[in-house]
């Protein structure tokens, strides 16, 4: 497979992996341009041990793990008070909610799920996670538990203020 035909393949789902992670439109596309840059530079070491898509979505998540670790570190003080989410006119407001409820998860929550929605296999997931199979299932069960509370409580949210309206 070339280096093209993996690009064009995968890197809509990086995206929006990313999107998961990071809820930013622009830190998304960007940590996706790395992590192509970094398979790019790779592919001719791959020794397929695993998939290729398992070893680009490993190589995406510790560049999302990577991106927020440092932003993490850097000064919050330089930062605004509020940051206001930007995305791109494509995305409906339902995806916007899932992007920022799968934000707010924790990190292997966050990482699961969005493998998850790119529907791959959940022993690749286990293989990317480094958990087993049976686990994977009970956490994405879990997962989507806490996802549909959040939509529930954000609908009720909305019902109440067009109520008070």
């Amino acid at each position: 497979m070339t280096f093209e035909e993996i690009y064009q393949i995968y890197s809509p789902r990086v995206y929006r992996l990313c999107m998961g992670y990071v809820n930013d439109n622009s830190w998304a596309k960007d940590i996706t341009q790395e992590t192509f840059i970094t398979v790019w530079q790779n592919l001719g070491k791959f020794r397929q041990e695993s998939s290729v898509g398992t070893w680009i979505f490993r190589i995406a998540s510790n560049n999302c793990l990577r991106q927020i670790e440092r932003a993490k570190k850097s000064l919050k003080s330089e930062l605004p008070a509020e940051i206001e989410e930007k995305f791109s006119d494509d995305n409906s407001e339902q995806e916007k909610l899932l992007f920022r409820f799968i934000s707010e998860l924790e990190e292997t929550d966050r990482l699961i799920i969005s493998l998850e929605l790119e529907e791959l296999p959940q022993a690749q997931i286990a293989e990317i996670i480094g958990i087993s199979e049976g686990n994977v299932r009970v956490k994405i069960h879990r997962i989507k538990e806490k996802i549909l509370k959040k939509f529930q409580q954000h609908e009720q949210l909305q019902r109440h203020k067009t109520t008070l309206a």
